[in-house]
C-alpha cells in the first residue's frame, strides 16, 4: 500500500511538472518585448514560459482562430473570460503570440490586473498568471537582435529607412529631413471602432486610435500625420510621421513612441541622411 501511494505521488509530481507554466513578468508587448511594462487591449503580445505548446504552428487565416495546435489562451477579469486570438505557438522558444481581446477591460480604463491561463489539449492548464492591462503599451516592430532596426517605410518608394544593405534581401536607404515615414507598431490602446477580436481592420474605412502617440526621432518630436489600425494585419498599429528638419542624422538614430506614461525602448533605430 505504501509503495502504491508513493507511485501515485510520483505520477502527480511528473504530471504537475508537465503542465503549462507562465513565470512572473513573462507576458510582454509582442513588438518590443519590454519588461515591466503593461500590455493593452487589441495589441499583439508574447507569452513566455514552459510547456506552452507541443508543436510549431502559425495562423494561416484571418480572422485568427481562438485555438492553435491544441493551445488556447484565456484572459480572465473577474467574471469576464475571453479567449484570445492565436497567432503562433513556438515550442523551441516556449513562446505564444496572441492578441489581447478588445473587451477584457473598458476603453481607456485605468491600469488593472487580469489573469491569463494557457491550456494545452491532452496536457492541462497553467495556473492563472497576472498581468497589468493599461491604456497604452507602445512597441515598435523591428529587426534584431543585435541591431533593432525599426520597420519604417520611406513613403516615397516603399523601402525601409535603414542604412543601405543593412537588411539582407530588402532594399534599404536612409530617410531625409522632410520625408514621410510609415511605421508599424502595437499597443496603442483603444480605437474609435474596434474590429472583432482576431480580425484585421480592413480597407473600407480607417480605424483611428482614440489617443494620438508622440513620436520621437533622436529625441525630437516628429509631426504626426495619422495613427490608425493597419488595414492588413491583426493587432498592428500603423502611423505616419514627417522626419523633422532638426532630427539628428546617422545610421542608428533612436526612434521612440510615447503614450501616456509609457515610452517604447530607445534601442530601436532608423537611418537619416542629409
Amino acid at each position: 500500500m505504501r509503495r502504491y501511494a508513493f507511485l501515485l505521488i510520483v505520477a502527480a509530481v511528473v504530471a504537475w511538472a508537465q503542465l503549462p507554466n507562465i513565470p512572473p513578468n513573462s507576458i510582454v508587448n509582442g513588438a518590443s518585448f519590454a519588461p515591466n511594462q503593461p500590455i493593452s487591449v487589441g495589441s499583439l503580445i508574447s507569452i513566455f514560459g514552459t510547456n506552452l505548446s507541443t508543436s510549431l504552428q502559425h495562423a494561416d487565416t484571418v480572422p485568427l482562430s481562438k485555438s492553435l495546435g491544441g493551445v488556447t489562451v484565456e484572459f480572465v477579469n473577474g467574471d469576464t473570460r475571453i479567449p484570445a486570438p492565436m497567432l503562433d505557438t513556438i515550442p523551441p522558444a516556449n513562446q505564444l503570440n496572441v492578441q489581447v481581446p478588445w473587451g477584457i477591460v473598458p476603453p481607456n480604463a485605468p491600469a488593472q490586473t487580469v489573469n491569463v491561463v494557457v491550456s494545452v489539449a491532452g496536457v492541462g492548464s497553467s495556473q492563472p498568471a497576472p498581468v497589468t492591462v493599461g491604456p497604452f503599451s507602445p512597441g515598435i516592430f523591428s529587426t534584431g537582435p543585435p541591431a533593432f532596426r525599426a520597420i519604417a517605410q520611406n513613403n516615397s518608394d516603399g523601402t525601409l529607412a535603414q542604412p543601405a544593405g543593412s537588411i539582407p534581401g530588402l532594399t534599404t536607404h536612409p530617410a531625409k529631413h522632410g520625408d514621410v515615414l510609415i511605421i508599424y507598431a502595437t499597443g496603442f490602446g483603444a480605437v474609435d471602432n474596434p474590429p472583432p477580436d482576431g480580425a484585421a481592420a480592413g480597407t473600407q474605412s480607417l480605424i483611428h486610435t482614440l489617443t494620438n502617440p508622440t513620436v520621437l526621432i533622436g529625441g525630437i518630436t516628429a509631426p504626426l500625420i495619422y495613427s490608425v489600425l493597419s488595414p492588413q494585419f491583426v493587432g498592428v498599429n500603423q502611423l505616419a510621421v514627417t522626419v523633422p528638419d532638426s532630427a539628428p542624422t546617422g545610421d542608428a538614430v533612436s526612434f521612440q513612441i510615447k503614450m501616456g506614461e509609457v515610452t517604447s525602448p530607445s534601442n530601436v533605430t532608423i537611418a537619416i541622411s542629409q
